[in-house]
């Protein structure tokens, strides 16, 4: 069955036809065929997309992706931790919202939605709160499309001897990193995202000697990360409890065809060029885009609404639907905007379609 449109979202995202026939087969969690086929695969396969070097392991969790930041976040700060979170929008934001709901002591750098952090601000707080143990950044913070200088914060937290915890969500898969270069001990993202599985779960690399430092730290029983990947490892791939099989399978499928496109780098540079087409097509039409050229990233791109009295997203929005495209509204806090993805089964012709139907849609300008 063909999609009624196109999601140019953060995710869920558009598959492959091929990805979602995946999920027309039933699975046992208890048989081999499925712990040893397909769970432990997908796990080895994780793993070597994080990095060429030993020392990493990987774990599955049931759930969203803010499932899997929680279960990292709950699980690796022992009581008397405390977290320093980069919050420069919504998913820094929620992190900060999952130490308070965990009782975990917690500070922020928040430079603000359109602004990526001040290094010399997160370096003083390291050095001026000694309780810190654990710094949170986020990779491509989706509330605008920017990317955060992962590099260069998570080398100010090893300066100080932190363990650095970081939310890939929407970049691992489409964007080339090496998490061993970069010294980050947990890295989170989600079967839905630039892998371009289905939702079900999310996943978390980490250094194999921080996570055995998790044991008996979690505040949650389904989202105990170590009892998690303990079971996995000792289990030959079983989950703990009911596991998403379907979903687990189609991300089976999309990692063999994330080897087929050509790995990270082929899709990165679809990525990349999907969002160039975009931006440029969309400048043609008149719409500027709410973050300087330097900080986009190729994952998702807001742009401003348009400055008339009669534009509503909502409208925009329906005249895009019955063309094929859904789009997604903006999340930042002051600026009126909108956001459009540019990653899932989605290639540089689709966006050219999308530009058409765009200008197709812009009713305020019929006279």
């Amino acid at each position: 069955m063909k999609n009624e449109y196109l999601l140019l979202t953060p995710g869920p995202l558009s598959t492959s036809e091929t990805v979602r026939q995946a999920m027309l087969k039933d699975w046992c969690t208890w048989d081999d065929d499925y712990n040893k086929e397909i769970v432990e695969v997908i796990r080895s396969k994780l793993v070597a997309l994080a990095t060429n070097r030993p020392g990493y392991t990987s774990v599955l969790m049931q759930g969203s992706g803010t499932a899997s930041v929680e279960a990292t976040i709950g699980s690796a700060i022992a009581q008397d931790g405390k977290l320093l979170v980069v919050d420069n929008g919504a998913y820094g934001a929620r992190m900060a919202q999952i130490a308070d709901y965990l009782n975990i002591a917690s500070t922020t750098i928040a430079p603000g939605e359109t602004s990526q952090p001040s290094l010399e601000a997160v370096e003083k707080t390291l050095q001026e709160d000694k309780a810190i143990t654990h710094v949170a950044v986020v990779h491509c913070e989706t509330t605008t499309g920017m990317l955060n200088p992962i590099q260069e914060v998570a080398a100010l937290a090893k300066r100080y001897n932190k363990v650095v915890i970081l939310d890939a969500m929407s970049s691992f898969g489409g964007i080339q990193m090496d998490i061993a270069d970069l010294d980050v001990d947990f890295m989170i993202s989600s079967a839905n995202k630039c892998i371009q599985g289905v939702p079900g779960f999310g996943f978390v690399i980490a250094k194999l000697s921080e996570l055995e430092k998790c044991k008996g730290l979690a505040r949650s029983l389904s989202l105990d990360l170590y009892d998690q990947w303990h079971c996995m490892e000792n289990n030959h791939g079983k989950w703990r409890f009911t596991s998403p099989t379907h979903t687990v399978r189609a991300f089976y499928q999309a990692l063999l065809e994330l080897e087929q496109e050509g790995g990270i780098e082929a899709r990165e540079a679809r990525y990349t060029k999907n969002q160039r087409t975009l931006v440029q097509g969309m400048r043609k039409l008149g719409f500027e885009p709410l973050l300087n050229e330097a900080l986009h990233s190729p994952i998702i791109t807001s742009f401003y609404s348009p400055a008339h009295s009669d534009y509503q997203f909502k409208a925009f929005y329906d005249r895009l639907k019955e063309q094929g495209f859904v789009i997604y509204p903006g999340k930042v806090s002051n600026a009126d905007c909108f956001r459009i993805g540019n990653i899932g089964e989605v290639y540089p012709s689709d966006i050219e379609r999308l530009i058409e139907a765009v200008e197709k849609a812009m009713y305020w300008e019929i006279k």
